[in-house]
């Protein structure tokens, strides 16, 4: 399914609201003046109301055709899969998409 290009400046939380920030990112392809994420790009989680709080996450699977670097980039529509640890709850990308890129 097509969507949108995930980047770093997206609002990215936890299933249980934690605010999930990118660590590792990779400054060859910029949307927005922010990197694109790619698959297996960590996240620190903070602010997770869950009784095991989420402490990281990273995104599992991405777009089939589109990569930087050889990884897949992540898209912001379901398809793109993600695990927090310890929870394996997934991650989701809310408000500050980019709305002009998309990959398949």
């Amino acid at each position: 399914m097509p969507g949108f290009l995930l980047h770093a400046g997206a609002t990215v939380n936890c299933a249980h609201s934690g605010l999930a920030t990118s660590t590792g990112v990779d400054a060859r392809v910029l949307l927005d003046k922010s990197t694109v994420i790619v698959v297996g790009a960590p996240y620190t989680v903070t602010g997770c109301s869950n009784t095991v709080p989420c402490i990281s996450g990273k995104w599992t699977s991405g777009a089939v055709r589109v990569r930087v670097g050889g990884l897949a980039v992540v898209l912001s529509v379901p398809d793109s899969q993600s695990e927090c640890v310890p929870t394996s709850t997934p991650l989701r990308a809310q408000a500050g998409a980019q709305t002009r890129v998309r990959g398949v």
